[in-house]
């Protein structure tokens, strides 16, 4: 007499709750469609527009984070390095080169959710375009290592994996279609453990 509403009620619920992971996971996996990949930067230039994909706008809803207008900033993050290796805290990496023009620039490492990575206390995690030392010729080169280095250093959590994220302010390449033709600054490893 219970075997049917009992199969019934069992099928509702795998039905609605698969629905509901699959979901999660979708938003997890992706942040849209459009993805700029440039080196080991990637970019979503439409993520914070009118047109963007249902997937971007839900992922932004979610996360609740403050979007910027598309003439006002792009952000670029980086998980892996410029040879496609995850980028780990138990390595060492260099950031050299150039960010392409804009008025203000910042960069921290950020756990895998995109949130500023938890390092140790008084460590850098975080620089901007304002306090980076640069060469001459306006290059600049920052060492990511979990133990302090000379000139620019970005402290690195003490295990696991991270991200970089890389935002540009007030940029003209935001609001133009020459993202692709973009120079980015490569990111290196340079060594892993003590050695």
């Amino acid at each position: 007499m219970f075997r049917f509403p009992l199969f019934i009620a069992i099928t509702l619920i795998v039905a609605f709750g698969g629905g509901i992971m699959i979901s999660l996971y979708a938003l997890d996996a992706t942040q849209g469609f459009g993805a700029i990949k440039l080196g080991a930067w990637e970019a979503f230039p439409a993520l914070q527009t009118v047109e963007a994909d249902p997937y971007a706008k839900s992922h932004r809803a979610r996360a609740g984070k403050l979007l910027y207008g598309s003439a006002e900033g792009l952000t670029f993050t980086a998980s892996v390095d410029d040879e496609g290796a995850r980028l780990n805290a138990g390595c060492r990496y260099r950031i050299s080169g150039q960010t392409p023009p804009a008025r203000l620039w910042t960069l921290f490492t950020a756990d895998n959710g995109g949130n500023p990575a938890a390092v140790k206390t008084g460590h850098p995690s975080a620089l901007n375009s304002w306090t980076v030392l640069r060469n001459q010729d306006s290059s600049f080169s920052v060492e990511i290592s979990a133990v302090a280095q000379p000139g620019n250093w970005l402290a690195l959590p003490e295990a696991g994996t991270f991200r970089l994220v890389l935002t540009l302010f007030d940029t003209p390449t935001a609001g133009s279609s020459g993202v692709i033709d973009l120079a980015m600054p490569k990111l290196t490893k340079t060594g892993c453990g003590n050695a």
